[in-house]
């Protein structure tokens, strides 16, 4: 499994219009500055982000981009569905026929439920994640991410 470079760096855009504040407009040029990234590419990202409402963008000398929610009300499931789509979506199989017209396992398929269950418990993640959520240090987001996906105030303890 594996994140695209799309959505970490939709993601990284957002967080950075996010902690610069609802009312502070940023360019294209300052985002790609402040996180390594080609203006055309943040261009692309902000334009998909634009589409998917999580931003607008205002024109003019003062113009560039600020969030179009609060940061508290845009969920990370969302943000990455509109980058990228879902880890495992309803049209999964049908994309995975081999050279059949359906999928030899349609009927009985071990591995749909697994991949269900996958997509179950990332949308349990994501979905409870917001971007304001994001805003805290590392240390701070791997002890809430511990709370809501295991529901545990501390490390496992491991025995040598």
């Amino acid at each position: 499994m594996k994140l695209s470079t799309q959505e970490e760096y939709g993601i990284r855009c957002l967080l950075h219009l996010a902690r610069g504040g609802e009312t502070v407009s940023i360019t294209i040029p300052e985002i790609s500055r402040a996180e390594g990234l080609s203006v055309p590419n943040v261009a692309k990202l902000m334009r998909l982000l634009r589409i998917g409402g999580f931003v607008k963008s205002v024109r003019g000398q003062s113009g560039g981009y600020t969030l179009a929610l609060p940061a508290n009300q845009i969920k990370v499931a969302r943000v990455l569905e509109q980058l990228g789509g879902s880890f495992f979506g309803p049209k999964f199989c049908d994309r995975h026929t081999g050279s059949m017209e359906t999928c030899t396992h349609s009927v009985d398929c071990s591995l749909r439920a697994l991949w269900t269950a996958m997509e179950n418990a990332l949308q349990t993640v994501l979905g409870n994640t917001t971007l304001q959520d994001l805003m805290v240090p590392e240390c701070d987001m791997t002890q809430m991410l511990d709370v809501r996906s295991i529901g545990r105030t501390t490390s496992p303890v491991t025995t040598a």
